[in-house]
């Protein structure tokens, strides 16, 4: 999946003569189907550090916010799998996007572990019915404020939420809210490829 990811620069540069004006005139769902075959992957070793955090804080559930092509899902429910305990519930507005990684998930056995929410996260993460053990907030970054806004009544103490590409300025008011410590966060960021915020709830 990595070596398909290593593509995206070039179906990117055939979006951006598509989409002269870029994404901002477009809905989320409109960014979603536009970016269908673009994989977003998080870096290899994001993905071990997920992998690690997962094992260390064996959480009940774990939310993934931004499924894409689900490489970021596959260290989550590996790390679920090995700790014995869990499940991922992970959201996505692509529907090509979610029949890929369904088939992937399929493929690498750990599609029992994983529930896929199909349509906007800020709908479909509103009847998460069980406290969030784990979160990672790696979907559209205009969006990850508002999805952690509502997550957050299902937080509790200790809770680590992990986002991704902080050198990313749509990001820029999420890390603001975090960093605020009267928000409630204690926060680390972490060096790997454009970034980790690492965020705990205190």
């Amino acid at each position: 999946m990595f070596a398909g990811a290593a593509h995206d620069e070039d179906t990117s540069a055939r979006m951006d003569a598509a989409l002269p004006d870029g994404f901002a005139p477009l809905s989320p769902q409109e960014q979603a189907d536009a970016a269908a075959e673009i994989y977003m992957p998080i870096s290899a070793g994001g993905g071990a550090l997920l992998y690690n955090l997962v094992r260390a804080v064996r959480p009940t559930t774990v939310v993934e916010f931004g499924t894409s092509f689900g490489i970021s899902t596959l260290y989550l429910a590996a790390a679920v799998r090995d700790n014995g305990v869990g499940r991922v519930v992970t959201t996505e507005l692509s529907k090509d996007k979610i029949a890929a990684a369904r088939r992937t998930f399929a493929e690498t056995g750990l599609d029992d572990l994983i529930t896929v929410l199909e349509g906007d996260a800020r709908e479909t993460l509103r009847d998460l019915d069980d406290p969030a053990d784990f979160v990672l907030l790696d979907g559209w970054k205009d969006l990850c404020l508002p999805v952690l806004r509502l997550l957050e009544p299902r937080l509790r103490p200790g809770t680590l939420v992990v986002a991704d590409d902080i050198v990313l300025s749509s990001l820029q008011p999420y890390l603001d809210y975090v960093r605020d410590p009267e928000n409630g966060y204690h926060n680390v960021t972490f060096p790997v490829e454009d970034g980790m915020e690492i965020s705990c709830r205190l």
